[in-house]
């Protein structure tokens, strides 16, 4: 019995398509618009067209969409290429939009030549008027009935810059009463003096995208054009152009559910409002959902690829939740993350029967799930630093399996300690806990076979490295924070704890030469990452997630 092997939807089209030899080998390519960073969603788009060229042995191009100059720039372009390699993907050649500004120009031409497009005086706003709404047709333009040589001589004169930015427009001469709008001779060319990356000053005429998008795919040998939903009701047009012009092997297009997760923002408006009013240190910040904003907060290519692949291609849009999110990379940095102890918020302990001056080392494995990894020697003293949340005076109740007084825990991989008094400030903080400790419980077995409930982490005094820490959260308390009612901003739906920054944590003294970059899990904590700015005399450490979803239980 042949295996069935599951694929979906564009899988079965491109299957279709190369058995009918459509197509003899199949070509994508990635076409951001380089006016901005990539986000969670680009990544689900990048895994889409490089992961079909590479499943079916092709080629995926990165093409850069540079038909709008005043929004592009090339810290962008650079910024692209690096989170697609990031990703661990490679692109067969980079490209743009403008290498085929010459071919796009010539299929306007060929347009007017065959009567399909005009040059129309209309002003943007007359021009949404006249096209009409879903349930009203659109009327025709007054200059939709130009001849042919009155539109090649007014397209030229544009081409030359006879007339002011806005003042003229080309169209396709289409269908005004379609009940697709996009059919409603859409503007496939605008006057725009504006100086291009690439191109500089030689065009005072630029196409729109829905124009330059379906040439650039075919002119490049583009097979499968693979886009967002969002393009569906553009598909019509995209093919009317390619029959129009002619072309011997036009490109498919087919599209996919983008990916929408919840408690975070992709719009390119309204990011930037967040970076622009300082709400964000940057495009960046660990907090964003662009992609150099998450690797800084320690996530993995491989967790963004694996979540990608457990959503799926569909068909029909939906909201992933964020926690889908965050259990690959807990899943991911489970296997590969060396463990460590850090102190978040110390408090204080001292072991009052252990020889003042003495310390020795303890040895505890480095990860537990892949044990070719050895083991560290952790730095063990009299004086330690405990959590603040580890400790009450008074236990709550029986359940309670932390220090407090009177009560016995283990510390971890060390000794058993038991708290007898505390020390307190002026203000009734506790400073300082004293305990005993049982020096034949190392490693948690003792001679009379006892054992106890809780186990806390612990970093030693002497030997403990002072870092920064950075909690991060979700940037937003709301699942929809661009849409929600009684709001009269999105910023309204900030989470005010989406960054906690403690100044006093402490660290095992086996951290040193951190690198930007570098992961660990921190025992009981969750997983951190050592931040682009951290140095060897400032240590700065974000929170990737923590160990386990608390965010569902406490929303």
């Amino acid at each position: 019995m042949d295996e069935y092997i599951s694929r979906n939807f564009i899988e079965e089209a491109i299957d279709k398509d190369l058995e009918a030899k459509v197509y003899n080998h199949v070509q994508t390519r990635f076409p951001p618009e380089p006016n901005g960073y990539l986000h969670i969603g680009h990544a689900k788009a990048i895994c889409i067209d490089f992961g079909m060229a590479d499943k079916y042995n092709g080629t995926c191009n990165l093409r850069l969409d540079d038909t709008n100059p005043t929004k592009e720039d090339t810290e962008y372009v650079d910024a692209i290429m690096e989170d697609i390699k990031w990703l661990g993907f490679k692109w067969d050649k980079v490209l743009y939009a403008s290498d085929y500004f010459d071919d796009i120009y010539e299929c306007a031409i060929k347009l007017i030549k065959k009567g399909k497009a005009y040059v129309c005086d209309l002003s943007a706003d007359e021009i949404r008027e006249y096209r009409g709404t879903l349930k009203t047709p659109g009327k025709n333009s007054p200059y939709r009935d130009r001849s042919i040589e009155e539109n090649l001589d007014l397209f030229e004169r544009m081409t030359k810059g006879e007339f002011s930015d806005g003042s003229k427009v080309l169209r396709a001469k289409i269908d005004m009463a379609s009940p697709n709008l996009n059919m409603r001779d859409p503007v496939i060319y605008r006057i725009l003096r504006a100086h291009h990356h690439r191109t500089g000053d030689k065009w005072l005429v630029y196409p729109m995208y829905d124009f330059a998008h379906p040439i650039s795919d075919t002119v490049e040998g583009v097979t499968h054009s693979l886009c967002s939903l969002e393009f569906e009701d553009h598909r019509p047009l995209y093919d009317w152009f390619l029959r129009e012009l002619e072309f011997e092997a036009p490109s498919r297009q087919i599209e996919f559910a983008r990916m929408n997760l919840n408690y975070t923002l992709t719009s390119k408006r309204r990011c930037l409002k967040l970076v622009k009013e300082n709400i964000v240190s940057g495009w960046d910040d660990p907090r964003m959902s662009t992609l150099c904003g998450m690797r800084r907060r320690g996530y993995t290519p491989e967790s963004i690829k694996d979540f990608c692949e457990r959503i799926g291609v569909a068909k029909a849009n939906s909201v992933i939740d964020f926690s889908l999110l965050e259990a690959c990379i807990r899943e991911d940095l489970n296997k590969r993350a060396p463990r460590a102890m850090a102190v978040l918020r110390p408090l204080k302990l001292i072991i009052d029967n252990y020889p003042e001056g003495q310390s020795e080392e303890v040895e505890v494995e480095v990860n537990p799930e892949d044990m070719t990894m050895g083991t560290r020697q952790v730095k063990f003293s009299r004086e330690l630093y405990i959590e603040q949340d580890d400790f009450m005076e008074v236990a709550p109740n029986n359940k309670y399996r932390r220090l407090s007084l009177g009560r016995e825990v283990r510390l971890k991989s060390a000794y058993y300690v038991t708290a007898n008094s505390v020390e307190k400030d002026d203000e009734g903080n506790i400073t300082a806990i004293h305990c005993t400790y049982d020096p034949e419980s190392r490693g948690g077995q003792t001679a009379d076979g006892r054992k106890v409930k809780g186990t806390i982490h612990w970093v030693s005094a002497p030997d403990a490295i002072d870092a920064t820490v950075r909690l991060y959260d979700r940037l937003f308390n709301v699942e929809n924070p661009s849409d929600e009612t009684g709001v009269s901003d999105f910023t309204d739906n900030l989470n005010p704890d989406s960054m906690i920054v403690l100044k006093n944590a402490k660290l095992e003294n086996t951290m040193t030469d951190l690198k930007p970059g570098d992961k660990f899990q921190f025992l009981r904590q969750g997983y951190f990452c050592v931040d682009k700015d951290s140095t060897a005399n400032n240590i700065i450490i974000n929170r990737t997630v923590a160990l386990k979803d608390s965010w569902t239980k406490k929303n």
